[in-house]
């Protein structure tokens, strides 16, 4: 068989070669092996080495570093603006918090250094000389398309519960088989995550997630011991039956086939998985036995944003997620002007999102149901693709005029110009005005002369007391509006 041979960049091998000058061996390690060995190309290059942190500071002193991972061994150096990490060989002390080891102890073996890291397929190391370094079969996993851990799997767990999600995302992103001990370990020790970070735990998800579609399901299927315990809101949906005539399976498996359908995209995956994550809230069952669900996309989108919040995503990743949810069963438009109003309060990338969502989770439905669905959705996507392809008015920036043109007919500078812009861009999407300049000026100068104040009445000379004043300002009596 062939050596496998790695093409390293020429900044690497500068890097190596100065630890190597100074009497200091140094290998590259971990991911970029792995990634390398698949074929793919690394993203990031990792280098291990038996110098001592200090002794790393001392052989790049003319470089920039950071020392923020000192403390165990890890010195960031920037070479030609791009960081490396190089890290001293160690082995690491008690897991006092399921995460990090409460000391590491730095040696000068690369070995023992190897024999601490999580799974075969990560703890391997590569020299241009002396080649590859696979001290526990991580290739031959890889081509066996094999995930197991290193030493006993329950050890590698309870020193680190994040290796859990890591394990299931290598399993999902690589398409990998769990090895059998290394499977029960992560059922067994699933309850140590309680104690993980939820950012790191959103991190995770997120790459996993994007995976192929039927796998992260499966996973999603095979560890629900682990999902369980970061979201402890999916339990009730595992057993939340949906007798209607449009569904085959119960909530959690129907949400599994949406997830499975929809594309790629962290929006829709997330949504996919607790669109429905309010059902078991809302059911109730009429008098011929079938089983409603009114209102759920209301408590769902509630439920998943406070599920989003406490894996500390941002509102700007947030806000679509759950404006999917909210909308994930609302009719799709079956005309150009219902189309034109949805885009725009979505965009054209959101309303094609919608309508990708809507197929994902009729499939995830009954057979007749897709078969129902399938002449609405292909109706939605031709009436969208007409509108791009028209080239329609669909956002403010379409319209043929602007800010300027509002000011010169006297309006004031100010939020009045958006409201008079976007009341303007409603009646263009309607059919009720042409997207031509002097129509659509002629129009301003119509609004604009409705909102011109009435001169008012001469006032008397007394001023108004103070104690009233906010009284005049105020007197609109509070009204109740019927919920829609």
């Amino acid at each position: 068989m062939k050596q496998f041979e790695m093409e390293l960049p020429l900044s690497v091998l500068i890097l190596m070669e100065q630890l190597e000058s100074s009497g200091y061996e140094a290998y590259v390690v971990g991911g970029c092996v792995r990634d390398a060995l698949l074929g793919r190309k690394p993203k990031d290059w990792d280098l291990c080495t038996s110098a001592l942190p200090e002794e790393i500071i001392a052989c790049f002193s003319k470089l920039q570093i950071r020392k923020d991972g000192m403390e165990h061994g890890t010195i960031r150096v920037i070479y030609e603006g791009v960081g490396y990490e190089i890290t001293t060989f160690r082995t690491d002390g008690d897991y006092l918090d399921c995460r990090h080891p409460r000391q590491v102890q730095f040696i000068r073996s690369l070995s023992e250094d190897l024999l601490r890291r999580d799974f075969t397929i990560n703890a391997m190391a590569y020299h241009p000389i002396k080649g590859l370094i696979d001290s526990f079969g991580g290739k031959a996993d890889l081509q066996a398309k094999y995930l197991r851990c290193v030493g006993e799997p329950l050890q590698r767990f309870s020193e680190d519960a994040l290796r859990i999600l890591r394990g299931l995302r290598f399993a999902a992103c690589y398409e990998l088989e769990i090895d059998s001990d290394t499977s029960q370990a992560i059922q067994d020790c699933a309850p140590l995550l309680k104690d993980i970070s939820q950012e790191r735990i959103k991190e995770e998800c997120n790459r996993l997630i994007l995976a192929k579609g039927n796998v992260v399901a499966q996973l999603f299927r095979d560890y629900t011991s682990v999902w369980n315990v970061i979201f402890p809101e999916v339990i009730p949906m595992q057993t939340c039956t949906q007798n209607h005539p449009r569904h085959q399976y119960n909530v959690w498996e129907h949400s599994l086939h949406v997830l499975e359908n929809a594309p790629a995209n962290l929006q829709m995956r997330w949504a996919a998985l607790f669109h429905d994550i309010g059902k078991p809230q809302t059911k109730t069952t009429d008098e011929n036995g079938i089983d409603h669900f009114h209102g759920h996309g209301v408590v769902s989108t509630r439920i998943a944003r406070k599920i989003l919040k406490r894996l500390c995503m941002s509102k700007k990743r947030a806000n679509p997620i759950c404006t999917l949810i909210l909308r994930h069963d609302t009719p799709l438009p079956t005309d150009i002007k219902q189309m034109n109003r949805l885009v725009l309060a979505f965009g054209v990338k959101g309303m094609q999102k919608v309508i990708q969502f809507h197929r994902a989770d009729s499939a995830g439905q009954s057979p007749a149901s897709l078969e129902a669905d399938l002449p609405k959705l292909e109706l939605a996507q031709q009436l969208l693709d007409q509108l791009v392809e028209e080239r329609k008015c669909l956002h403010l920036k379409d319209l043929e005029i602007d800010g300027n043109d509002l000011i010169e007919i006297g309006f004031e500078e100010g939020p009045r110009i958006g409201e008079v812009l976007d009341m303007i861009l409603h009646l263009v999407i309607d059919g009720k005005l042409t997207n031509q300049k002097n129509v659509l000026r002629s129009e301003a100068q119509r609004i604009f002369n409705e909102l011109a104040p009435v001169p008012a009445p001469e006032c008397p000379a007394d001023p108004i007391p103070d104690s009233i004043d906010s009284d005049i300002h105020d007197t609109t009596p509070e009204t109740s509006h019927p919920s829609s």
